[in-house]
């Protein structure tokens, strides 16, 4: 038969870290409001369960790289025109079209706010058990292009299939040689209907061959973004020229 006095040790043990930190509370608690065996196990399972949460969001925001404080709260809508707060909000709570592996384009110029929002949703959706990831662009090709002139392409792109999310930042800005361009197109494809991709760019469609530098190739990779959808085009003023301006002000008044 089990003596209390070990309870301790085997709660390390089983790893109950929440457990073994209050069962000793949540009993007098039980004495006091007379409950019942099974109300007091469920009440010590309800706290493992939810520290675990805890720690798991923890991890899943550590390794998800994304920009700090840029939540959803923290962006200020009053310069943009479209997309709403609403379109954003939808995006971030129903993990649907991540489930169905379906993709997320944004376009518009640069400083209105598309990394900041496509980050908001990236902490939404990992508040609900979704693993997400947040790279540039630039630095995401480089580091496939490494991988791939070390013979490691396809292990590289298979470790990226532990995230349901992947948010490549500023395509835009990408000039790559043809190898690099190769390999940014063999992540889509390798995430073609298997993965979800975030993705903001400050070019249209029609200008995506100087970052593929190949029609045909600009054409498939296209086509596999979009096959499978949701397209917000971004309408405002640049966040970032407005907060400029007002970094100006100030310093006049001083």
């Amino acid at each position: 038969m089990a003596n209390v006095a070990s309870l301790p040790l085997l709660l390390k043990t089983l790893k109950l870290c929440a457990v073994q930190r209050s069962w000793e509370s949540v009993a007098e608690n039980a004495i006091d409001r007379q409950w019942t065996h099974q109300r007091y196990l469920a009440e010590l399972c309800e706290q493992e369960v939810a520290e675990r949460h805890r720690k798991k969001i923890q991890r899943f925001i550590r390794e998800s790289k994304l920009l700090p404080g840029k939540t959803l709260s923290s962006f200020d809508f009053k310069e943009l025109i479209k997309p709403t707060v609403q379109q954003i909000e939808t995006l971030g709570s129903d993990i649907g079209w991540v489930q169905r592996a379906e993709n997320v384009l944004f376009f518009g110029a640069s400083g209105i706010g598309k990394s900041h929002l496509a980050a908001s949703i990236g902490y939404s959706l990992i508040e609900r058990g979704v693993r997400v990831r947040f790279t540039s662009a630039t630095l995401l090709v480089q580091s496939l292009q490494k991988a791939r002139k070390e013979l490691g392409l396809a292990e590289a792109l298979s470790r990226l299939d532990k995230f349901a999310v992947i948010i490549l930042d500023d395509i835009g800005y990408v000039k790559p040689t043809d190898r690099e361009a190769q390999v940014l197109f063999e992540l889509i494809a390798h995430r073609y209907e298997t993965g979800s991709l975030v993705i903001t760019s400050n070019q249209n469609f029609s200008e995506w061959d100087k970052i593929f530098g190949d029609a045909i190739m600009t054409v498939a990779a296209i086509d596999r973004l979009v096959h499978h959808a949701t397209v917000l085009e971004f309408d405002g003023d640049s966040y970032r020229r407005k907060m400029s301006i007002k970094r100006a002000k100030k310093k006049l008044k001083i």
